[in-house]
C-alpha cells in the first residue's frame, strides 16, 4: 500500500515539474514572441549609423538603442537562425519604429542608406571629355585642367570598359567616348577620378542593356570594343534623327569596306577646342590621324560621347549599298542617302533647293 501511495506522489512531482516546465517555456516563447514584435509605429523616422565593420552584434545594440527593435539579444539570435547578417552594409540608415523584422533586414541587406543631397550634372550625348570637364568646373568648381589631367594619366579606374581603351598615343583624349551622358549626382568633395569612373560604370552598366549577342556581332566585322565606340561616337555627332542611325552606320562600314575616306566634318571639327561654325577647306587640309578627309579608315579613338543608340545602331547597323549622304536644308535634320556619286551630286542640288 506504501508503495503505491509513494508512486503516486512520484507522478504527482513528475508532473508539476512538467507542468512547471510548460509553464516556463511557454512564459519564455511569449516573452520572445513579444520581444520580436514591432515597437510602437511612430512616423517620426530615426538615423542609425553603421560603421564599416561592424558586427551583427553592435548592429542589434544600435538598433534597440534607437528604439527599432525591443530586443538586440534575441534579434541576434534571430539573425543566427535565419543565417542572415553577414552581408549587411555600412552606411546612414533612416529607419522608423515599427518596421518587422524582415523589413529591418532587408533594408541592411540592400544597403539602403539616406541618399546623400548632391549636385546634379547632366552630361549631354556628344559631348566631349573637354566640354564635360567645362561643365563640372562651372556647377563643381573644380578646375577642368585637374579632370582633363586625371583622365589622361589615372590608372586605377574600375570600370570594365576602362580596360578595352588601347594604350596609343594618338589618341587626342584617352577617355574620349567613355563617359557616358547621363545625369549623375555628386556630392560637391567629389573626386575627379570618382566622377570619372561612375561615368565609364555607367557606360558597363548600358552595356548590359544591349542583346546578348552583340560581342558576337562585333567579332563578325571584325571589330575591337574600342573601334566600334569610335563609329558610334561618329554617328551620335552626324545624326539627329533616331531611325537614320543604323542607316549612317551601314554607310560608315561599306565605305570603310572599298577603302574610301570617311570624310566626316566632326573629326575635323574635334581638332578645335570649340566647334567652328563652318568648315573651310583649309580646314580640311589639317594634318591630324582624326582628319577622316585627309586618312582612310576609323580615326584613332571616338570623338563624343555616344549615346546607347547610337551604340546599338554601331553594333547592328543597317545593311545598304549607300556610300553617301547629305543633310536636308528643310529644318528636319534629317539626310539624303544615295549609292553613286552622282545620285549624291542630285541629292545635294535637290537638297539646296529646299533651304
Amino acid at each position: 500500500m506504501e508503495g503505491r501511495k509513494r508512486l503516486t506522489v512520484t507522478k504527482r512531482i513528475v508532473l508539476a515539474i512538467v507542468i512547471l516546465i510548460l509553464i516556463c517555456l511557454g512564459g519564455a516563447g511569449w516573452l520572445i514572441g513579444r520581444a520580436m514584435q514591432p515597437t510602437p509605429s511612430s512616423s517620426e523616422s530615426e538615423r542609425v549609423t553603421i560603421a564599416p565593420g561592424t558586427g551583427p552584434v553592435k548592429i542589434a545594440g544600435a538598433l534597440e538603442q534607437s528604439g527599432i527593435i525591443r530586443n538586440a539579444q534575441v534579434f541576434t539570435y534571430y539573425l543566427k537562425y535565419k543565417e542572415q547578417g553577414s552581408k549587411f552594409q555600412a552606411g546612414e540608415y533612416e529607419m522608423h519604429p515599427g518596421m518587422t523584422y524582415a523589413e529591418i533586414i532587408d533594408m541592411l541587406n540592400k544597403g539602403l542608406v539616406v541618399k546623400e543631397q548632391g549636385t546634379k550634372l547632366t552630361v549631354p550625348e556628344g559631348f566631349t571629355v573637354r566640354q564635360t570637364a567645362d561643365k563640372i568646373q562651372q556647377q563643381f568648381g573644380i578646375d577642368s585642367a585637374s579632370l582633363l589631367q586625371a583622365a589622361q594619366q589615372y590608372t586605377e579606374f574600375t570600370a570594365k570598359s576602362f580596360a578595352q581603351i588601347p594604350k596609343q598615343p594618338q589618341l587626342k583624349n584617352r577617355l574620349e567616348g567613355y563617359l557616358f551622358p547621363e545625369t549623375y549626382e555628386w556630392a560637391k568633395d567629389t573626386k575627379p577620378e570618382e566622377m570619372l569612373d561612375r561615368m565609364m560604370l555607367e557606360l558597363d552598366k548600358k552595356l548590359e542593356s544591349l542583346p546578348e549577342h552583340w560581342e558576337q556581332s562585333l567579332a563578325s566585322k571584325g571589330l575591337t570594343f574600342h573601334q566600334m565606340m569610335t563609329v558610334a561616337s561618329l554617328i551620335e555627332r552626324e545624326v539627329a534623327v533616331e531611325e537614320e542611325r543604323p542607316l549612317v552606320a551601314g554607310v560608315i562600314y561599306n565605305r570603310l569596306k572599298k577603302g574610301m575616306p570617311l570624310q566626316i566634318d566632326a573629326t575635323v571639327q574635334y581638332l578645335f577646342d570649340k566647334p567652328k561654325d563652318r568648315l573651310f577647306e583649309k580646314d580640311l587640309q589639317l594634318e591630324s590621324p582624326y582628319n577622316t578627309y585627309l586618312h582612310s579608315g576609323l580615326p584613332p579613338g571616338p570623338i563624343a560621347s555616344p549615346s546607347l543608340a547610337s551604340i546599338q545602331a554601331a553594333i547592328f547597323p543597317e545593311e545598304t549599298k549607300y556610300l553617301f549622304y547629305v543633310t536636308k536644308k528643310d529644318g528636319s535634320k534629317g539626310h539624303l542617302f544615295a549609292e553613286t556619286y552622282e545620285q549624291h551630286q542630285q541629292n545635294i542640288a535637290a537638297s539646296k533647293k529646299n533651304p
